[in-house]
């Protein structure tokens, strides 16, 4: 029988993947986006910075900074979510992915943002949950909030294309 990894090595392993898959996209870095994991939760976080403010007499947050962060972690997420499940299943090789080699991301077909207040100079959240998920389409809904969870500022619905698999050749 074989022994289950040590924990350490399991978290590792997963903290890498998300790593890379971060850092493949640059602007995710410009505007200082980190990601939280808890088990295959993400948790997106953009710290508050003066660059992020659109509107000074308010402030308030630019719109194009709330727009890109609820699509970054619509994509992210989707993204996470499917190199998370061939990762677990042993499809992908962790060092790879590590060393950069990721799979293609999926691109954006549509995408709609709900603005329901200001957001306010301060750090947010958001969450993406991915409604479907299929070879050739995706629909990840998100939500940003503040200083409350049951609070959202904004919500995002996206549509994607999902990466062609190279194993089908297309078909």
């Amino acid at each position: 029988m074989k022994r289950p990894e040590p924990v350490a090595e399991v978290k590792s392993r997963r903290d890498s993947a998300l790593a890379a898959l971060v850092e493949a996209v640059p602007y995710i870095q410009f505007l200082g986006i980190r990601f939280d994991r808890r088990g295959d939760e993400l948790t997106a976080w953009l710290p508050y910075s003066e660059m992020l403010i659109g509107n000074p007499s308010l402030p308030a947050l630019h719109g194009g900074v709330t727009a890109s962060f609820l699509e970054v972690t619509a994509l992210i997420g989707l993204a996470w979510s499917s190199l998370w499940d061939d990762l677990e299943a042993g499809r992908i090789d962790p060092a790879l992915v590590a060393a950069g080699q990721l799979p293609p991301l999926p691109k954006t077909i549509d995408f709609t943002v709900d603005y329901l207040r200001a957001g306010l100079p301060r750090d947010c959240y958001a969450r993406a949950k991915v409604n479907r998920s299929g070879r050739r389409f995706a629909s990840v809904q998100v939500e940003a909030w503040q200083d409350n969870h049951a609070r959202p500022f904004a919500l995002g619905s996206v549509h994607c294309l999902m990466p062609e698999d190279a194993g089908d050749g297309g078909a």
